[in-house]
């Protein structure tokens, strides 16, 4: 049997687990030990790899430390008051609970650097409340699902570590690049949510008032100050992202055990934290426990088992790389490309693998398997290798909402109750308007290098 029979016949095996629901972890290092015998790698080159990938780099020890960090911001209710800050300014547009959901995945985006977590954490709290507040309920749902997108946009991003390890840049310089696209990606989201609750005629006003405003930024200060601290810590350079996620881990930490239950009191879908003694006519009151010592084991373990599952993908992945350019992937790949054209072609049709394998693989597997590949050919043709990390990463967020996979719909879907296929007919505006600002960003550099 020739090799290449040999490959397709595990690249297909391969294939069907991954269609019936394999852990990717498990297929992936099933093909890569497959064809490490295809084309005579010897299987101790695994083992080495992962002892010089968890050995050497710096960089990864930031991962696990900023998804304790997002567990720990949302056990504490920080998340919750972030919320609350986000209505009081926003409830008074038509759409505004929903603008609110998807500008607090911001907030906790700039904290846990995680799609389908802010997905869930934000999903848990606002979707009750979009409810009562008189939104369509698979329309709730789609918003928390797109909203979760900024997740690995906004720094601090988990896959902008794994990239940069990859391809060997600076993270503080990809943390930075993040930073107006994500804004840019909120913001459109937003537009979107108004638009779309006007021209239905969703959700229920609240009046615009200063005080209310004051009184939620007061209360959300700790998680305003958590998002302050990594980036002043990084853009300033007193702080690399490792060093900076363990700052803001035992921050967190301390304002955790400090805080104590609080009420989270809803009028008509509106939610704010005060006095209910003071505060005539609420109609239902929801009590936000605080964060005890015991709680803390449970959290770690929590945080340990998510990079768990992420150390060992990327420990793989350089093996696969190896495999990959051995048996020419690379090469074919790149005549391909530069056979379209220069600069433009180029990026775009890198763009299109990515938006291609975002359809049917996660962020972190689409990643390891195709950055290696599409980045050194667009740097080939003039592209900035950070500039070509955002747009790669944009196109993987956007992924994430995209059928058939689309992770954070089944994240939302989970969280909400509502069926998967009756969310897709609702996703549509939302994944338009990211894709207007992924092509923006792709052809206007500047929005990513500015502040590099």
């Amino acid at each position: 049997m020739t090799d290449g029979t040999l490959t397709l016949i595990i690249s297909l095996t391969a294939t069907g687990l991954f269609i019936l629901g394999v852990p990717i972890f498990l297929i992936i290092g099933l093909w890569v030990v497959a064809m490490s015998f295809v084309v005579d790698i010897t299987l101790t080159n695994v083992g080495f790899a992962f002892s010089a990938v968890f050995t050497t780099s710096f960089a990864l020890l930031s991962m696990p430390l900023f998804i304790l960090t997002g567990d720990l911001i949302n056990r504490s209710g920080i998340a919750h008051r972030m919320s609350a800050f986000a209505y009081s300014c926003l409830g008074w547009l038509r759409g505004g609970l929903g603008m609110a959901s998807i500008g607090a995945c911001g907030m906790f985006a700039a904290i846990s650097g995680s799609n389908s977590a802010t997905t869930a954490t934000i999903g848990g709290m606002m979707h009750p409340r979009m409810v009562k507040n008189g939104y369509d309920p698979r329309f709730s749902a789609a918003t928390i699902g797109a909203g979760g997108t900024v997740g690995i946009i906004i720094p601090p991003s988990i896959i902008f570590i794994v990239y940069g390890f990859l391809m060997n840049l600076s993270i503080t310089d990809l943390f930075l690049a993040g930073i107006i696209p994500g804004v840019l990606m909120v913001m459109a989201m937003q537009i979107t949510c108004w638009i779309v609750c006007r021209v239905n005629g969703w959700g229920h006003l609240i009046r615009y008032e200063i005080n209310r405003m004051i009184r939620t930024a007061f209360g959300a200060w700790l998680g305003f100050f958590a998002i302050g601290l990594v980036l002043w810590g990084i853009y300033t350079g007193k702080f690399s992202p490792t060093e900076a996620a363990g700052v803001t881990v035992g921050f967190v930490i301390v304002v955790a055990l400090l805080s104590r239950p609080f009420y989270l009191l809803i009028n008509r879908g509106q939610s704010e934290s005060e006095d209910l003694s003071r505060t005539p006519g609420w109609t239902e009151m929801v009590l936000v426990e605080g964060f005890r010592v015991r709680d803390l084991p449970e959290v770690v373990l929590n945080s340990a088992r998510i990079a768990g599952m992420l150390a060992p993908l990327i420990g793989i992945s350089v093996v696969m790389q190896q495999i990959l350019s051995l048996m020419g992937a690379k090469a074919a790949i790149e005549t391909f490309l530069t056979g379209m054209g220069g600069y433009y072609a180029v990026l775009l049709m890198a763009m299109l693998f990515v938006f291609i394998a975002g359809m049917v693989l996660e962020s972190l597997p689409n990643t390891i398997i195709m950055a290696p590949i599409l980045a050194p050919i667009a740097a080939g043709v003039g592209v900035d290798p950070i500039h070509f990390a955002v747009v790669f990463l944009i196109g993987g967020s956007i992924g994430f909402i995209t059928p058939p996979y689309g992770l954070n719909l089944y994240v939302a879907s989970g969280v909400t109750g509502v069926p998967y296929m009756r969310l897709l007919r609702y996703i549509i505006p939302y994944l338009v308007a990211l894709i207007l600002v992924w092509f923006v960003v792709a052809f206007l550099p500047v929005l990513s290098l500015a502040l590099v």
